[in-house]
């Protein structure tokens, strides 16, 4: 058995595409997925199964919610070693930040330095932003909100053929300790 976090994207933001916690546990319980929890409504839940893979969870949560909810919602689903693997290599100084100034960005595949060659680092100053294993980790002093760099990051052709999904610090630190190993 392995414990695994879904991380939705763009769910209960906004006021649209709204998907209650509890009928997303209900539902991934139906899947026979054991231990469903949430955590906050902006979509992540934790849940342990024997079968699949990170892929195919994905994928068979996916159709699930659209079948349910009628909206298509994109879904990566991570193991605890790989999100425990983010949280280790990011490439700022994380205890010396508030939760508000680093993000990390999950990719559904690895992409290179290549896609993002047209932005400029030197214009975003002192904003900045990393690559590692299938994530972009972006330090924005002044938040998500006012950050230029941000929005430069997400633009569509960037991220064209891949599901992108962020979440602040303290989200990131928290599904690592959600999937931990009991024990």
């Amino acid at each position: 058995m392995t414990t695994y976090a879904a991380l939705l994207r763009g769910i209960n933001v906004g006021g649209s595409r709204k998907l209650p916690m509890a009928e997303l546990r209900t539902l991934m319980a139906g899947l026979g997925h054991d231990g469903v929890r949430t955590h906050l409504q902006s979509g992540q839940a934790v849940f342990t199964t024997g079968r699949g893979d990170e892929e195919s969870l994905a994928a068979e949560l996916s159709r699930a919610i659209e079948e349910r909810f009628g909206f298509p919602v994109d879904v990566l689903v991570r193991d605890h070693a790989y999100l425990k693997a983010v949280a280790e290599d990011c490439p700022f100084p994380a205890a010396g930040l508030e939760a508000k100034q680093l993000h990390v960005t999950y990719f559904s595949a690895p992409v290179t330095p290549e896609r993002f060659a047209e932005i400029d680092p030197e214009a975003h100053l002192p904003e900045e932003f990393r690559l590692g294993d299938r994530c972009l980790y972006l330090y924005a002093p002044q938040g998500l909100g006012r950050s230029k760099l941000a929005e430069a990051l997400a633009r569509p052709r960037l991220t064209k053929g891949v599901i992108a999904t962020s979440r602040n610090w303290n989200t990131v630190l928290k599904l690592v300790e959600l999937t931990a190993p009991e024990g």
